[in-house]
């Protein structure tokens, strides 16, 4: 089926507008097919942001499309877990294009969110595999490992990465493969590093997903191990992709069409890493043009150096100190049996603002 949809995706050309993306799914909650109702509008053309091909593959696979808007959800919240002391910090600002203008500059940040968001995707349909939420796959039928010791059983219900590898790579890509750009353009350029960032996306899960196993036997004497293929956590896979974006790699369009390094002492990316082809604003300040949200009113570490500190994140436009209270545990005691027990402390912290 996944080869039909691919068929179906080669008859769209026609160029769909940047304002909306498919990361609106996490935004506008999705209900179950089981909970819609006979006779009312089908639910994919309801659904915002869909290109006409992820469209097609939205009639196709109806129930992925719950799980499609968990993974961009994941996507989400790991991309602001990331940036959080930066200061372009990831924000959402509608619930259509989500992160807003600043995604149509090819900068190193959209190369990014574009990995997490491709990542999120094979995350949650290859879970939804394994837990018997998808009606066209199961658990991973992955082959054994040829370093697995002899004695341990191979076969457990594992996360099925290999589908959920595949289907990510048919509906996040199909709103890059459906345009047509003339060859060495700008745009042709973008398409590309759209691309190149969600294939390094998708890798990064299937290079971390492993092997699981769980002991049986006699009062835990492990005598038997059964195994399978198991994700990482999200998080070491949000971990591997800012290393990623820290080391990112600055690209240009040829006039054959394919993009080349800006700086040829550089190694030529692999397919997992990732690039980009226009330099990152500033984020200093608000810009309606560019869709940088600006700093003004970011808290920041007065004694760190780092991005996170107020001479960085506030651009030496200088910041403001004031006074907060926080309410915290403390004082906890375990009483037996089977409970703790803690008091609230209160404490007054100095905070800072960015001007």
């Amino acid at each position: 089926r996944l080869a039909l949809a691919a068929a179906l995706l080669c008859s769209c050309t026609s160029p769909v507008a940047d304002a909306n993306s498919w990361w609106s799914l996490a935004m506008n909650p999705i209900q179950r097919p089981e909970m819609y109702i006979i006779g009312a509008q089908p639910v994919c053309s309801q659904l915002p942001g869909l290109s006409p091909g992820q469209r097609k593959l939205c009639q196709l696979y109806q129930e992925h499309m719950v799980f499609i808007g968990e993974g961009a959800r994941s996507a989400i919240k790991e991309c602001q877990y990331q940036f959080r002391q930066r200061r372009w910090n990831c924000s959402t600002v509608d619930n259509t294009s989500v992160f807003g203008r600043v995604m149509k500059i090819g900068s190193r940040e959209t190369a990014f969110t574009y990995a997490v968001s491709a990542a999120g995707v094979v995350n949650a349909i290859s879970r939804a595999c394994r837990e018997g939420e998808l009606s066209s796959c199961g658990c991973s039928r992955t082959a054994r490992p040829k370093d697995l010791p002899r004695d341990w059983l191979w076969g457990g219900c594992g996360d099925n990465v290999e589908y959920g590898y595949r289907f990510a790579k048919e509906f996040v890509d199909a709103k890059e493969r459906e345009k047509n750009y003339v060859r060495g353009s700008e745009e042709q350029a973008r398409m590309l590093m759209n691309l190149q960032n969600n294939e390094a996306g998708r890798r990064a899960v299937y290079k971390l997903a492993d092997v699981a196993c769980k002991c049986h036997g006699v009062s835990g004497s492990c005598s038997l191990k059964t195994c399978w293929l198991q994700l990482a956590d999200f998080r070491k896979v949000g971990d591997l992709l800012k290393e990623k974006y820290d080391s990112a790699a600055a690209m240009r369009i040829s006039r054959k069409g394919k993009l080349e390094l800006v700086n040829n002492r550089f190694n030529m990316p692999t397919q997992e890493d990732l690039v980009y082809v226009d330099p990152s604003p500033d984020y200093c300040l608000r810009n309606e043009t560019t869709g940088s949200l600006g700093t003004q009113g970011r808290l920041c570490n007065k004694t760190s150096e780092g991005m996170d500190g107020c001479e960085l994140m506030c651009c030496g436009r200088g910041y403001d100190q004031f006074k907060s209270v926080q309410v915290e545990r403390c004082h906890c005691k375990f009483h037996w049996c089977c409970y703790v027990k803690c008091k609230k402390c209160t404490e007054i912290v100095d905070q800072y603002v960015c001007k």
